[in-house]
């Protein structure tokens, strides 16, 4: 179990661990003198990131360049220490935190290779630093909680992670399968010293998504149990305060109020930081993570005490800092909150920290070696860019890699006659294998999640029903209206990676039609598919193991299931074939209709 949640100095220092002048050797602020200025309004801020997925330098591993979007964001914990030092310098060192609410260490090929390539997770003598545990301790961090990607390498690489930070990983309903028990500290208490004798208390509970029961169900299934959010921090909010907390802040990776994708197959919802705002009493401020939204303040009303609870979310990937401004009064020998409010920051405002920007860099140039090595050639530019409304070879690329994959892996078995068919979905809208020398980056670029390959067998029945069920992806659209590309999908309700396509079938979807009743023309090798024929799907786990609450998937049979991450068996494929060829593969198979006319 975890160690007892102790008291601790807040943090001064930033990049390097320079302290506040006069700081002792704990980077701590000396204590004011006893009994100054009594009953004063006092202020702090605590500020927050969240879902940083791997990202230090502003740097994009897949294209090679100086991370770009059309909004001119910026990203990673360089920006940001340059940010949070300045609040430091604008609030005082000494009354500013530092928290984040998850999703660390998988997102890039940075961190990517410290788990797989060079891993941290080693008995040998020379253990490799971890990016985001060198960054995040050089700036301060006072806790981070767990993110459901932390669990996608594994407990002992998240556990290596652990050992590696100066601050402590939070996460109350992270527990042991076996016992129930905290795997992992619960809360801190942080102690902040304003213009008193009396330290305030700043309670920091950490709190993870239970998804992970189903998302990484490989690494976690009799190791790990994950409860619901809100009924954890109605356990420990009471226990933080009976610990002497006059603050409470929650670090949740969880949305505020988004649907659960997983559907019913657990009994807690996914999002549930605005619920907890509303029902638990105490809490005084959330760090909210998950959802990659970008929510300055949102003001969330108690339904117990009446107390308005704020909520933030700074975005993701190191683009914002969430700052918490608290001012409180200490009167009748009590700390009390008068007032919270909550903004954002943008990383783009600033430069990158220096310090952060040396520390990393021989790893970043041993990244930047390894994305960059060739890997073969392709006859044509392939791009995803139309990848959501019509077929296209980049996508068929992922079906053919992942049915060659699992017939060869049943080859000789009792499913070996059964047809192969291969689910794919446009996750990263900017991926582009270009013409000529293909790299391990433009492979890694096409499918950015450590996903793994499994088999499942369906019949045609299923299958269709899955093929709806993915075509509620778009909106309905009636004969002869305006066709706006940006309009036609519910991106915003369905995620780009919760659209699947299956490679192997034809199929119009009828976008005229309600959600539902879209598929028509269904057919296998030229004819109407037999509702009562079995095939294999060749699946990722996060959609086997039911993300995205598609139906039949993940009750249906396992015939075969592979722990290598499906971007490597890409790689490999590409290398064995030398050449990318999308007459070797490219099928056509769907398009978007209306009324039987195509859109397009």
């Amino acid at each position: 179990g975890p160690a007892p949640p102790a008291a601790g100095a807040a943090r001064g220092g930033g990049a390097g661990g320079a302290a506040p002048p006069g700081a002792g050797a704990a980077g701590r602020a000396p204590a004011p003198a006893k009994g100054k200025r009594k009953g004063r309004k006092q202020a702090f801020t605590v500020m927050g990131t969240t879902d940083l997925h791997g990202r230090v330098l502003n740097w994009d591993y897949f294209t090679d360049a100086v991370y770009a979007d059309k909004a001119h964001n910026d990203v990673g914990l360089a920006k940001i220490s340059t940010l949070a030092n300045q609040v430091r310098e604008e609030k005082g060192w000494d009354r500013c935190l530092l928290i984040d609410s998850g999703d660390i260490i998988q997102g890039t090929q940075l961190t990517y290779y410290y788990a797989r390539i060079e891993p941290i997770a080693t008995d040998g003598d020379n253990v490799p630093d971890h990016p985001m545990a060198v960054a995040m301790n050089l700036m301060g961090y006072d806790a981070a909680a767990l993110g459901n990607h932390e669990f996608n390498y594994g407990i002992p690489t998240l556990k290596a992670f652990e050992d590696q930070l100066e601050f402590p990983l939070l996460g109350a309903n992270a527990l042991h399968a076996k016992n129930e028990k905290p795997a992992f500290k619960p809360y801190v208490i942080k102690e902040v010293w304003l213009d008193e004798d009396t330290p305030l208390k700043v309670g920091i509970l950490g709190l993870t998504n239970p998804g992970i029961a189903i998302w990484d169900k490989a690494n976690v299934t009799g190791k790990m149990v994950f409860p619901g959010i809100v009924e954890t921090a109605a356990k420990y909010v009471p226990r933080m305060k009976a610990a002497g907390a006059d603050v409470i802040v929650v670090s949740a990776h969880s949305g505020i109020d988004e649907p659960t994708t997983y559907g019913d197959q657990l009994p807690w919802p996914e999002d549930a930081s605005g619920e907890m705002a509303e029902t638990v009493p105490g809490i005084d401020a959330v760090l909210v993570g998950h959802t990659h939204k970008e929510v300055a303040q949102r003001l969330i009303v108690n339904k117990k005490t009446g107390k308005t609870v704020v909520l933030s979310e700074p975005l993701c990937w190191g683009q914002r800092l969430s700052c918490f401004d608290f001012d409180v009064e200490f009167a009748d020998g009590a700390w009390k909150v008068l007032s919270v409010s909550s903004r954002v920051l943008n990383s783009n405002t600033v430069p990158e920290n220096p310090e952060i920007v040396d520390a990393l860099t021989e790893q970043h140039k041993k990244v930047v070696a390894y994305v960059n090595q060739q890997i073969g050639t392709c006859k044509t530019d392939l791009s995803i860019a139309e990848a959501r409304f019509r077929a296209t070879p980049i996508i068929d690329l992922i079906g053919r890699v992942q049915a060659d994959a699992v017939k060869a892996a049943l080859a000789g078995g009792q499913y070996a006659n059964l047809p192969v068919l291969a689910q794919a979905a446009p996750f990263n809208r900017t991926a582009l294998i270009p013409a000529g020398q293909v790299k391990l980056r433009d492979a890694a670029g096409l499918y950015i999640y450590e996903n793994t390959l499994e088999a499942r067998v369906l019949t045609g029945a299923q299958l269709k029903d899955y093929l709806e069920f993915s075509a509620k992806y778009y909106n309905q659209l009636a004969p002869g209206a305006p066709v706006d590309k940006d309009a036609l999908t519910g991106a915003e309700t369905t995620p780009d990676y919760n659209y699947d396509s299956l490679y192997g079938l034809s199929y119009d979807i009828d976008i005229a039609q309600p959600k539902g009743k879209r598929i028509v023309n269904l057919s296998f090798q030229g004819k109407p598919i037999d509702p009562a024929a079995q095939f294999v799907l060749a699946v990722n786990n996060y959609r086997a193991n039911g993300g995205g609450n598609f139906p039949h998937v993940a009750q249906a049979k396992l015939v075969w299931s592979n722990s290598d991450e499906i971007r490597n068996t890409m790689i490999a494929w590409v290398k064995a074939k030398g050449v990318i060829d999308p007459a070797d593969f490219f099928t056509d198979s769907w398009r978007l209709v209306r009324a039987g006319q195509p859109v397009f």
